[in-house]
């Protein structure tokens, strides 16, 4: 589930917020897509390669550009190219298009990764390096930013990356074909327009000054060539297209329901470039969906997948309590990383009947017992999440407090909403009991909700938990047909609020205002952020938009995870330390910022499976790195 902006720190994978404004992956119009290997179309014989328009105006003087070459690499000088990295996906994805319907899944960031922004953000300096780029500058206006793309850079067909396939991005999100209307009013009010000086140098302009230009202006190209124009059949048409990228990988085979495979370029342009050398470097990576997570354990634990993620405790304390482990076998790593943290939690959706009343809401939110799961089934691992808006530095407001469980509370909300207490214990009015469906997806949280529902039925609310597929879990709360969406949602570099409260996002499907917030007042102050240029006044607004969630009382935050904890079998290496501070994973095979630090040792792989073959027990190993660990958790 990601948010928009290109390169977001993922939760399910934290990536850059770069991201968000690179989810230009051109899915449109003239040459055929490429398909897998059950429906691959032949290459157009003449690829679409319409004629560029000249340039518009001459490039102002006295720009001040900038590049930066300096930052440390994070790579490790050891690294070598090779070997295949296997990984599981609990559900094969509903398209490969990056934006339309069905598009919003987590798969998406394996195709996002692979296309590059015009500049990315450094994981630990967080200043700015190169991507797509070489250099750029900041105009006088504080609106406009300018680029010098890198001649050398070029689509996986081999088509050189021009100013005019960035201009082109606009044409492609604001394209009513798309079907994705928040991409057509954020690059149509957000965006004003992309100036080519020559085929390496342009400038992207917003719709007003803009805080933190390299945030909102760092886009990615779309491939120009590959489109002639947009048609209404697009959402069909390229649903399953392999579209040309800039990054290290491109999907070279899938088989739906089965597997995808990622092949590493040969010949990658910017494989030599400072922040990209020595990452990216497995020969390919091979997705098999594996729908259930204890199945996935145990291909784990035979060699068929290469890492597991074992955060949730029951995996890190007991299940681990395995052979392959306690052999060494496999290893486990426990790594904190700070970034922003994912708004994990209870999403009620406001066009309910029964959440209309805010009275509801909070009895709602104080009959959820989070602090007795955490004792108990997260063995006090986890932290609690305070609000949707914590990590953010400056920008979260720090006063806000979840709602804790409390009967009494419940008591006097409902009373004073004028619900009474059935024969069941169960809250009642007009014959409809307090009664909602939470939609979830993933097996191992089943223990946690039941925890909530036993807690929240001695608070007189009933809880009935449907777990369903991945993406049918998460199209069922975009289409906004859920009564309570238990998910999280990855992050950025700062707070969004339009897309998750603004009511120009309620009350239709595909955006991500999952509640169906509509508060004028809201929207106001979410206006004014999204207008101000200061950051002393955005950050007061931020706070202010935070107390203003609180008090709506449509979202119940969870569980904060600072960290993640990963086993992994014992032939893959890694830098020192083996990740970034705003990794999400050790083996994220393709973001641009953060993901390709680790490579594959064929001889340690021959030194574990003949100790394996012999019976011979090596060192176990568990590191637990804190390089990066929050000071306030220390």
């Amino acid at each position: 589930m990601r948010s928009m902006m290109a390169r977001t720190l993922a939760a399910r994978r934290l990536t850059l917020l770069l991201v968000l404004l690179g989810l230009a992956v051109g899915l449109g119009g003239c040459s055929e897509p490429g398909g897998g290997v059950e429906e691959r179309s032949a290459a157009p014989a003449a690829p679409c390669d319409p004629a560029a328009p000249p340039a518009a105006e001459a490039l102002p003087a006295g720009l001040v550009w900038l590049t930066n070459d300096a930052d440390p690499v994070f790579a490790d000088p050891q690294a070598r190219p090779g070997g295949t990295f296997h990984e599981a996906l609990a559900s094969f994805p509903l398209t490969f298009r990056t934006v339309g319907p069905d598009s919003n899944t987590s798969f998406r960031s394996a195709i996002l990764g692979n296309q590059l922004s015009l500049v990315g953000i450094h994981p630990n300096t967080r200043n700015i390096i190169p991507e797509l780029a070489t250099h750029w500058a900041f105009g006088d206006d504080k609106k406009s930013m300018y680029f010098r793309l890198d001649p050398a850079a070029r689509w996986s067909d081999g088509h050189p990356v021009t100013a005019h396939d960035v201009a082109y991005t606009l044409d492609f999100m604001r394209s009513r074909h798309i079907v994705a209307p928040w991409y057509n009013d954020y690059y149509t009010q957000e965006i004003d327009r992309v100036i080519v000086y020559d085929d390496h140098t342009l400038a992207v302009i917003a719709t007003k000054p803009q805080p933190d230009l390299h945030l909102k202006l760092a886009l990615s190209p779309t491939p120009r060539h590959y489109f002639c124009e947009l048609r209404a059949d697009f959402v069909r048409r390229y649903n399953w297209a392999v579209v040309p990228n800039t990054g290290a990988y491109q999907i070279a085979d899938f088989k739906k329901g089965r597997y995808v495979i990622f092949e590493r370029k040969k010949d990658w342009w910017a494989r030599e470039r400072r922040y990209f050398k020595q990452r990216f470097n497995v020969d390919k990576v091979r997705y098999t969906v594996i729908r259930d997570a204890n199945l996935q354990w145990e291909y784990f634990k035979k060699g068929q997948l290469d890492v597991f993620g074992i955060t949730i405790p029951e995996f890190w304390h007991i299940r681990t309590r395995t052979p392959v482990v306690e052999k060494g076998y496999v290893a486990r790593v426990w790594f904190f990383n700070d970034t922003p943290q994912s708004a994990q939690g209870l999403w009620l959706n406001l066009d309910r009947e029964i959440f209309q009343d805010p009275r509801v809401r909070f009895a709602f939110a104080h009959a959820m017992n989070v602090e007795k799961v955490m004792a108990t089934i997260l063995r006090n691992d986890y932290f609690r999440l305070e609000s949707a808006y914590v990590g953010y530095g400056a920008y979260t407001n720090t006063r806000i407090r979840a709602r804790r469980f409390d009967l009494a509370r419940v008591e006097a909300y409902m009373g004073e909403a004028g619900w009474q207490r059935g024969p069941d214990g169960i809250w009642a009015k007009d014959g409809r009991p307090f009664s909602v469906e939470i939609a979830y997806s993933r097996e191992e949280h089943t223990p946690r909700l039941v925890v909530l529902k036993e807690e929240a039925k001695k608070a007189g609310v009933e809880l009935r938990l449907q777990q369903l597929d991945p993406a049918a879990q998460f199209k069922k709360i975009l289409e906004k047909r859920h009564d309570v969406g238990w998910l999280g949602w990855s992050t950025g570099l700062r707070p969004h609020f339009w897309e998750f409260w603004h009511s120009a996002n309620a009350h239709k499907g595909q955006t991500n205002n999952v509640t169906n917030a509509d508060d004028p007042e809201l929207d106001a102050l979410i206006d004014a952020f999204r207008a101000s240029l200061e950051e002393p006044e955005r950050i007061a607004l931020s706070h202010r938009i935070q107390e203003k969630v609180h008090a709506l009382g449509a979202f119940v935050p969870t569980f904060m995870v600072p960290y993640f904890r990963e086993a992994y079998w014992r032939w893959w290496r890694f830098p020192d330390p083996p990740a970034t501070r705003m990794s999400g994973s050790l083996f994220d095979p393709f973001d641009s910022a953060t993901g390709g630090l680790f490579w594959y040792d064929a001889a340690l792989q021959r030194e574990v499976r003949q100790a394996m073959a012999d019976g011979r027990p090596l060192e176990p190993v568990t590191k637990i790195d804190e390089t990066y660990k929050p000071a306030v958790m220390q």
